[in-house]
């Protein structure tokens, strides 16, 4: 029987990609968003975590879920566990789950269903968990978006370094993950070829755009207020500022060759992804 692969968060970073690269290869899709776009060849279907009534139609005749968080829930397991139950019972064999490289088993937010999938609730899964996307600098995120108006983004990472990943390699490993003979059963740390302080991303998206480019520093507090006056949660700002302090005490300085092993070809560099990018008052928008 041919497998079909619901992609939840289809229209998202990640999720457009992983869609686009199994369809790409052939594989049967289920596109699942709150705001379907163009089928592409795959069947669409509307999605929302906090409503149940799109559950069923949506893991209709899937055996394998591309599983992206709620967005800004910092308790997700509370709408994920249920919609879980569901796919099990209705022939879901494989999951993918997308979280983070910051966010380890049993961990805050998505951490805790994590847990659920590495106690044996499915068959078949895999965690992937990406370090921060060089897309937030070159897309619609708020650093991004800071970066084409003022020039400046701002974080509380201090001089602390990430492995930033291109969201393609990211598709490019859920894919391998959904589609291989023997799934993963484990977690997957995701990186690129190099390790960067928010200070070197700054002067390299100045390089590449021709424009000044600069990394403001705030404090925790400081940087939960920005995050608040951006429309971000109280609650969820908390969190991503806790990130930012975990970065700047080195939990993110890390490199694997997660990309390779399971692609086959290396991790794009960020000064790859920059250069690749037409940036604001040189023709079109950042991708």
């Amino acid at each position: 029987m041919p497998h079909r692969t619901l992609v939840t968060g289809a229209t998202g970073t990640t999720g457009s990609r992983v869609a686009r690269q199994l369809t790409g290869r052939g594989h049967a899709v289920t596109l699942a968003s709150r705001t379907p776009g163009p089928p592409d060849g795959a069947r669409t279907v509307h999605f929302d975590w906090y409503d149940t009534a799109t559950h069923g139609p949506a893991l209709h005749g899937v055996d394998r879920v591309y599983l992206l968080p709620p967005v800004g829930d910092p308790e997700p397991v509370t709408v994920m566990r249920p919609f879980l139950e569901q796919a099990r019972a209705a022939g879901v064999r494989r999951v993918v789950l997308l979280s983070s490289s910051a966010i380890p088993l049993g961990g805050p937010v998505v951490g805790q269903v994590h847990g659920l999938l590495a106690d044996g609730m499915f068959e078949e899964w895999a965690v992937l968990r990406p370090s921060w996307f060089m897309q937030n600098f070159t897309g619609r995120h708020l650093h991004g978006g800071s970066l084409r108006t003022d020039g400046v983004m701002a974080s509380a990472t201090g001089d602390g370094r990430v492995g930033f990943v291109d969201a393609e390699d990211i598709a490019a490993v859920a894919v391998r993950a959904l589609t291989d003979a023997v799934a993963p059963d484990t977690d997957l740390v995701i990186t690129g070829p190099g390790a960067l302080s928010y200070d070197e991303v700054a002067a390299l998206v100045a390089e590449a755009s021709g424009r000044p480019a600069a990394h403001r520093r705030l404090t925790y507090g400081q940087m939960c207020d920005h995050l608040v006056a951006e429309g971000v949660p109280a609650e969820f700002a908390a969190v991503l500022a806790g990130l930012d302090l975990a970065i700047a005490e080195g939990a993110e300085d890390r490199v694997t060759d997660t990309v390779e092993r399971m692609t086959g070809r290396p991790a794009l560099s960020f000064r790859a992804h920059v250069a690749a990018v037409t940036w604001p008052e040189g023709g079109r928008a950042p991708r």
